[in-house]
């Protein structure tokens, strides 16, 4: 079984390297370590594990994220969270992981975590993974030829709907993502705003609405190539924001 190790504390991570190689489990290795939720799903990406010790509170992308991406992968790992919060801060995660260990962690508690890791089967650790609900990511993760690409949310001018899938044009180029408009207008409300049927924008890079040709009005993005068409439909709901910025 191989394990990864994710946290941000160089001490946490070789405490549970130790504590594992204390336990001496058959066929259970520590493979490698990451520093953040972004680091743990290229790991895993590049080079599968069978099961992640996942730390929740980290920068970039906290633990309850990164296990939701992870979840979504064609070989989704058991995800054991490794947390500071107490008992009663646990419950509110119960649904989002495999297990779950306290800090400081028990040699015997994580003997007991890793061998629950081994029973889980690939689906149903995808249907926990379906389970993680937070306020919103902050990244899309998308596969290019077989890779994968985390892309800040921040750095997003603008989803484009094209045919089954959605065109996510960011400061860095274009990604195509499986991912419905709607399921991603919900996610990200406030943050982005539907100016068609077919296209939400980052509200904060809307910098102008202009007119454009035959009476319609357009909307100058910034990161854009060029300005968006707005639909009569949605146009008071993009005016209104408009004032406000």
């Amino acid at each position: 079984m191989k394990i990864l190790i994710v946290d941000d504390e160089p001490l946490a991570r070789a405490r549970l390297r130790t504590l594992i190689g204390e336990l001496a489990m058959a066929g259970v290795e520590v493979v490698g370590e990451a520093v953040d939720g972004v680091d743990a799903i290229l790991a895993h990406e590049s080079a599968p594990v069978d099961a992640v010790l996942l730390d929740i509170a980290m920068p970039r992308m906290d633990g309850l994220e990164a296990a939701r991406h992870l979840a979504a992968l064609e070989q989704p790992p058991a995800v054991i969270f490794c947390t500071a919060f107490d008992e009663h801060a646990l419950a509110a995660f119960e649904a989002h992981a495999v297990d779950y260990l306290v800090k400081p962690v028990s040699r015997e508690r994580l003997r007991i975590a890793i061998e629950r890791a081994r029973k889980f089967t690939a689906e149903q650790i995808r249907r926990i993974g379906d389970e993680v609900r937070q306020e919103s990511r902050s990244h899309i993760c998308a596969r290019i030829r077989g890779s994968l690409r985390l892309v800040p949310i921040g750095e997003i001018a603008y989803f484009l709907a094209e045919d089954k899938y959605v065109v996510v044009h960011h400061d860095g180029g274009e990604v195509l993502i499986e991912e419905s408009l709607k399921t991603l207008e919900d996610e990200f409300h406030g943050r982005f705003v539907r100016i068609h049927r077919n296209c939400l924008v980052a509200v904060d890079r809307i910098t102008a609405l202009e007119r454009g040709g035959e009476g319609g009005t357009l909307a100058i993005v910034r990161g854009a190539k060029q300005p968006l068409e707005v639909s009569r439909r949605c146009l008071p709901t993009v005016r209104e924001l408009i004032k406000h910025l």
